[in-house]
């Protein structure tokens, strides 16, 4: 496999789905209602979200033919084959329909490929709103828009991204009020807790403004987000240096088998292992996991 060029077809790709999106941007699109998950977010797709795909698609299917890799793609069925090849293509053509059906930031397109044993090799984010691009490949760190970029840790305040039903949770206030605790130990002046979208930008939301995280409970219940909500993000903090794993410390389980949801063992990001740390005990004393 040639990982570098690969990675300049995922690139190509996600701008082109993103040229896709944008062009509907002022438009009025048709809203349809999908099976799956357990809220209204994961529960609507567009127009829009199957003809980026196809725009992924189209530059994709070459490899995928070539090199005998498999796709996973959120608005196709799932037909297993991420099971059977070495890698698969795992695809978001836009994560965060909501905020784009509201005419608000915070979709992006996501686009990975990810190994058998579930480890991410490549993670391409690209932001239509901001045009901001976001790439890494296994080995070989982040670029930010084509430019080498560095995580920097030295911010003034606790970066904490949410999803909409976040909110909603009975422990809401108290991970608020420890996740202040934490952020006063260290010095710093608080925390900003903000929801910027889609799963996909608010992982790199709180990746650009390190000290930041960004996690899902696990539960019982099938949701929590999918694979293709976190297989390009899962690269990109690996590449920095940051975390990507599950709430009890695994890495994430992105080839799961028996579902594409990802509430089973949840997911975490932070942008050091002592924040991962401390959300990881804060998870445990709430008695969360399964």
């Amino acid at each position: 496999m040639d990982f570098s060029e690969l990675t300049k077809q995922a690139v190509k790709a996600a701008l082109n789905a993103g040229g896709v999106i944008r062009s509907y941007r002022d438009r009025e699109v048709d809203v349809i209602h999908k099976e799956g998950g357990d809220t209204y977010a994961s529960q609507v797709v567009t127009e829009v979200d199957r003809k980026a795909q196809d725009a992924i698609l189209k530059l994709l299917e070459d490899s995928c033919h070539a090199q005998g890799i498999a796709v996973l793609t959120e608005e196709s069925e799932d037909n297993r084959a991420r099971l059977e090849k070495e890698y698969f293509w795992c695809i978001d053509p836009m994560d965060g329909t909501l905020p784009f059906i509201r005419g608000e930031a915070g979709y992006s397109v996501s686009i990975a490929l990810v190994a058998r044993n579930g480890s991410p090799q490549i993670g391409v984010v690209y932001d239509p709103v901001h045009d901001v691009l976001w790439q890494a490949t296994k080995g070989q760190g982040v670029q930010r828009n084509g430019e080498a970029w560095v995580l920097q840790s030295s911010g003034e305040v606790l970066t904490f991204t949410y999803d909409r039903s976040f909110i909603e949770r009975p422990e809401c206030d108290k991970v608020l009020k420890e996740l202040e605790a934490y952020a006063n130990s260290l010095g710093l002046k608080g925390v900003v807790a903000t929801q910027f979208g889609g799963a996909v930008i608010n992982a790199c939301q709180a990746l650009e403004h390190a000290p930041g995280c960004h996690f899902k409970f696990s539960k019982p219940q099938e949701g929590g987000g999918s694979l293709w909500d976190y297989a390009a993000t899962a690269c990109l903090y690996e590449e920095a240096g940051a975390v990507a794993s599950d709430v009890f410390g695994d890495p994430l389980d992105l080839n799961r088998p028996d579902s594409t949801f990802m509430n089973h063992r949840g997911a975490l990001y932070a942008t050091n292992e002592a924040l991962a740390s401390r959300i990881r005990k804060l998870i445990a004393d709430f008695s969360l996991r399964l």
